[in-house]
Order: structure tokens, then C-alpha cells, then sequence
């Protein structure tokens, strides 16, 4: 198997188009071993000049055989055409041999000095070629590995997004059981986090974004401070007719809350309620709880404070963390 060759080499292009200029294109006008000889060398420089570089190759071989004399310029141009970038059944192995058996046998030949460099030239690019076909190899190795992984993370994306849809319906099917059966025991609030939790038994069954009082740091110690209380409280009355579209009263203030507030000769405030956006502004959406806006309260989206009605009834614990 002929080894990999790639032609367009700068080099080894530039060294055979100069050392061929004088030897093939001026013909044979400086040997003056007979006509006949002659005649061959312009037959096999024509061939050569027409692409037909198999027929050259045979003409030269036929000069070696019939005119031994003039065997070292055979076989250097010999060597010539085997690595000429143009001839797709070149092969560089050849080549070499010719250059090497004309310096063995031809040590006092012209074509020597040249032919040294010729086997310089051409053993350069034969390493490059294994060079570039072994990175070649490596890179396609990797192009595989890496297209088996892209079908791999594929694959287990599909499984996740599976997986995902298994979990959210039975996510759905268990909200829903829990909301026909009212199981919510208590309600957690976690005002750093601005998160609201309903549990069932120890268990998070759904939590909620929410926005809290305008000044939402500490618990909430007189009317107006616009606090969000801090404490264990319970679920004692609704209002479906809410101004926030509907609302669940919390029983603030407990006793604590009450005699900080006489300490403080205050009043604790009251009406704290965990309500969905008010009346006409709906549409906002998720966004509301970019900033804190209520007076004191706990608000989520309209949706969401219908799906905690129907969960928790009056009676159910809500506790509020810092």
C-alpha cells in the first residue's frame, strides 16, 4: 500500500520544479551518447509534459536497460516524476529508491549533489505526511468520541425531561389529592427567603413566592410600621370579597405580640392577612414579588392564594420566620 502523500508541499514543489527546469524542459541537447538515446529522453520528457507519467516511467526504464551510460540521469529524473505533486500514482518510496540507487552506483555522477537533496526534501514531507495522517486519525477519533457523547447527553436529557414529566404529574396528583382532602396542617412562611410552604405531615407539598410588609426586617410591633409579623399564628376567618382578591385572616396579634406592644405603648396593629394582588391588577402576575409591597401582609398571585384557600382551613398553623 502506496503510503499517505499530500503534493502541495512548498518546498519539495520548489525543488523539483528548479531541478527539472534545466534537465527536462532543454531536453537532451548536452548528452552526446548517440541519436537514439537521445530520441528516448525527449520521448519520455514529451510523455511526461502530457501527463502520462506511467508511459515516461517505462521510457526511462528503457533507457537504463539499453543505455546503461546514461542510467544516473534515468533514474534521477525517474526519481522525479515519482514525487511530482501532479502525478496521483507518485509514490514516494519509489522516488527515494531511485535518488539512492543512483548515489550508490553513481558516486561520481552531476545528479548527485541533487539527488541528496531530493532525499533530504522528500523524507521532510513523507514525515509530515505521517504527521498530519496520524493527527488526522486522532482528530477523527475524537470527533467520534465526541459525537457518542453529544448522543449520550441527548439521550439522557430525553430520560430527565421524562422523568421531569412523570414527577409532575404525579406532583399534580398529589396536590390534588391533598386539596380534596384538605390534608394542610400548618403553613411556613420564611420571610428571608420570601417563601411560603404549605406542609401536610412534615412534608413540603407546594411553596410560593411572596412579597412581604415595606419594611419586611424584624416582627412587626405597632400599626403602621408596615411589618410582616414574626411568630406562630393560625388561620381564623377568610374573605372571599377581599379588596386583594381573596384572603386569609391570621391571628395577629398573639398574646407576645401584645404585650410588646404595651411595653412599647403602642398598639400591635392587626388585619395581617397572607392575600393574592388586589382587585384589577391581576395581570402582574409573578412579578409582584419583585419588591415588597404590602402594608404588613403576605401576598401571592391570585391563583395561588385560591389553590391555599381550598388546602388550608381556618384552624391551620401558620408559622412566620425571620
Amino acid at each position: 500500500m502506496r503510503k499517505p502523500r499530500i503534493f502541495p508541499i512548498g518546498p519539495l514543489k520548489f525543488c523539483i520544479c528548479l531541478l527539472m527546469a534545466p534537465m527536462l524542459i532543454s531536453g537532451c541537447s548536452h548528452f552526446n551518447d548517440g541519436r537514439q538515446v537521445k530520441t528516448t529522453f525527449a520521448e519520455a520528457n514529451d510523455l511526461f509534459f502530457q501527463g502520462s507519467y506511467t508511459a515516461s516511467l517505462n521510457k526511462y526504464s528503457e533507457i537504463i536497460e539499453k543505455h546503461p551510460a546514461n542510467a544516473d540521469r534515468a533514474l534521477f529524473e525517474m526519481g522525479i516524476i515519482y514525487a511530482h505533486p501532479k502525478n496521483e500514482q507518485g509514490d514516494y518510496q519509489k522516488s527515494l529508491e531511485c535518488f539512492q540507487k543512483l548515489i550508490k552506483d553513481y558516486p561520481g555522477s552531476e545528479y548527485r549533489q541533487n539527488s541528496e537533496m531530493m532525499i533530504f526534501n522528500i523524507r521532510n514531507v513523507a514525515l509530515k505526511d505521517q504527521t498530519i495522517a496520524a493527527q488526522q486519525v486522532q482528530i477523527e477519533t475524537l470527533q467520534h468520541k465526541i459525537q457518542g457523547k453529544e448522543n449520550e447527553i441527548v439521550t439522557l436529557q430525553k430520560t430527565i425531561e421524562a422523568f421531569e414529566i412523570k414527577i409532575e404529574a404525579l406532583d399534580k396528583k398529589f396536590f390534588d389529592y391533598a386539596i380534596q382532602k384538605g390534608s394542610v396542617d400548618r403553613i411556613l412562611i420564611e420571610k428571608s427567603t420570601r417563601r411560603l410552604m404549605l406542609i401536610s405531615q412534615g412534608e413540603v407539598l407546594k411553596s410560593y413566592k411572596i412579597a412581604l410588609g415595606g419594611d419586611p426586617i424584624g416582627p412587626k410591633e405597632r400599626q403602621g410600621d408596615n411589618k410582616t409579623p414574626e411568630g406562630t399564628y393560625v388561620i381564623d376567618a377568610r374573605n372571599k370579597d377581599s379588596r386583594f382578591h381573596l384572603s386569609l385572616h391570621i391571628s395577629y396579634p398573639n398574646e407576645r405580640d401584645k404585650n410588646r406592644a404595651r411595653e412599647l405603648g403602642v398598639s400591635p396593629g392587626g388585619d395581617i392577612m397572607i392575600h393574592g394582588i388586589k382587585n384589577g391588577f391581576s395581570w402582574v402576575g409573578d412579578a409582584h414579588t419583585g419588591v415588597d409591597w404590602t402594608n404588613g401582609c403576605i401576598a401571592v398571585t391570585d391563583q395561588e392564594i385560591e389553590e391555599i384557600d381550598k388546602l388550608a382551613p381556618n384552624g391551620t398553623i401558620v408559622e412566620i420566620r425571620p
